[in-house]
């Protein structure tokens, strides 16, 4: 499985753990560089993969509240008639 099909199908939780998880052991300055920078490029995908998800649940609010502005303007409007 690619890297990027096995994001698609973690939790947003499990990777924001698993991104806060590199960020330590990049942090702990006890590695070799071919460790660090496999750790590195498997942040960078956690890092995409969280914005993106983000993104989404972003648009998907964004679309909700326009609803509910759509809703508010309907029964406002007849109410006043």
């Amino acid at each position: 499985m690619s890297e990027p099909e096995e994001h698609t199908k973690q939790r947003f939780e499990d990777a924001m753990r698993r991104l806060e998880e590199i960020v330590r052991l990049l942090e702990s300055q006890e590695l070799a560089l071919d460790q660090s920078l496999a750790l590195f490029q498997e942040g960078v995908g956690l890092s995409r993969f969280l914005k993106k998800k983000l993104d989404e649940a972003e648009r998907r609010i964004e679309y909700l509240l326009a609803g509910e502005d759509q809703e508010d303007g309907a029964t406002g409007d007849s109410g006043s008639a």
